[in-house]
């Protein structure tokens, strides 16, 4: 086990107020574990570990998109920091509410919480770093927020057998050189550090990284889950918007989210007219350009909702997230007729053109040429299909 190491800027050893506002709010107030829906395979295992205390210092959170890791890590997080976490009547562990410590975790100021998440690129002192694509976490941001704190002791003197924890969302964004330099930090943290990796692809992850960590898996939710996890979640929709967002989402309630914020529904409709003439091999003339409009739209949109909170979001990262909005409803489509045999060639074809357009956007090929490309590619007669 690494020497735990006491020096520390003195700034650090200030312990923030309840009501100090961070400079980057990283993560929502924690929701109670026992409220994570549809995990239960999950939860059993945070559970066991925290009851035999001896809690694992690496962990990766994998499974699909938008099915709960994050959250489950944030709400595990505060358990796992706080002194007053104890068995309740039905033998879950959790918190004090009214605790210092969830205090400080609801109000995002927790010292030893912390939550390292691409965009904090934007933030960074480096102009480099702060106008680069938001294609990976950065090597700088990882050694800032993770490899020099984790050498360093706690802010808070706990009584919590857990006293810093870490965790890295996205983490298959980390590239290899980045991984490569996390691996010391995985193999001798300083006692009483907790890190987890939430990934939705693992396998992006390098063997070494895998091997020195416990890992959970996060399985999409079943339509029981979905239902349950809908009904508290306060979004309004119609019927038909509904069976859409619920049929698309694959058990995610991340996506359903997510899909109806952007108003991907509208999109779908908009859309399927012009898509359903792909279908027929006609070439829609129209769909390049309209696919563009919606994606520049909702970026733009986008970009004026966050100046109305304060937030300075780029217009290059809103194009970004409208493409993959746009891509992922044109890709959905398409599985859905995999199961009709009649389609499922066409449909074959038409995802591997979806896969073509993102990798034109990711060598920065221009929004409405790799829109245009594919209007083409989904519009190709059945002799041409490869």
């Amino acid at each position: 086990m690494a020497k735990r190491t006491t020096k520390k800027k003195s700034i650090l050893k200030r312990l923030p107020s309840d009501t100090a506002a961070p400079a980057i709010r990283t993560y929502e107030p924690p929701i109670p574990m026992a409220s994570l829906i549809g995990q239960p395979h999950a939860l059993d295992i945070l559970n066991r570990s925290m009851s035999s205390g001896r809690v694992h210092h690496a962990w990766i959170f994998h499974g699909p998109k938008g099915v709960g890791k994050f959250t489950a890590a944030v709400a595990w997080a505060s358990i796992i920091l706080d002194p007053s976490s104890v068995p309740d009547l039905n033998g879950n562990i959790a918190p004090d509410p009214e605790s210092q410590t969830q205090r400080l975790i609801n109000a995002g100021t927790h010292p030893d919480l912390h939550v390292i998440r691409k965009e904090m690129a934007r933030y960074h002192d480096d102009k480099k770093i702060r106008d680069a694509k938001l294609a990976s976490i950065p090597k700088a941001i990882v050694e800032e927020h993770l490899i020099n704190p984790a050498a360093l002791a706690s802010t808070i003197n706990s009584s919590s057998m857990i006293s810093k924890v870490f965790i890295v969302d996205e983490s298959e964004l980390l590239n290899f050189q980045t991984q490569n330099a996390i691996l010391k930090t995985l193999e001798e943290p300083a006692p009483g550090t907790v890190i987890i990796l939430v990934s939705s692809n693992e396998d992006r992850l390098l063997p070494t990284i895998r091997s020195r960590c416990q890992r959970i898996a996060f399985a999409p939710l079943n339509d029981d889950a979905m239902r349950a996890w809908i009904s508290t979640s306060n979004i309004e929709t119609t019927p038909e918007q509904h069976q859409w967002l619920l049929s698309t989402s694959g058990g995610s309630p991340g996506k359903y989210k997510s899909a109806h914020a952007a108003g991907i529904y509208q999109w779908a409709i908009d859309l399927e007219p012009l898509l359903n003439q792909c279908d027929q091999a006609q070439y829609p003339l129209t769909l390049g350009s309209r696919m563009t409009q919606l994606i520049d739209d909702w970026a733009k949109a986008w970009v004026k909702s966050g100046e109305k909170i304060g937030e300075n979001r780029s217009k290059l990262v809103a194009n970004q997230i409208g493409s993959q909005h746009m891509l992922g409803l044109i890709a959905d489509r398409y599985r859905k007729q995999l199961a009709t045999p009649a389609k499922a060639h066409r449909a074959l074809n038409a995802i591997d053109k979806v896969e073509r357009a993102q990798s034109e956007l990711s060598t920065n090929v221009q929004l409405r040429f790799a829109m245009d490309h594919l209007a083409a590619g989904l519009s190709e007669p059945q002799h041409q299909l490869v």
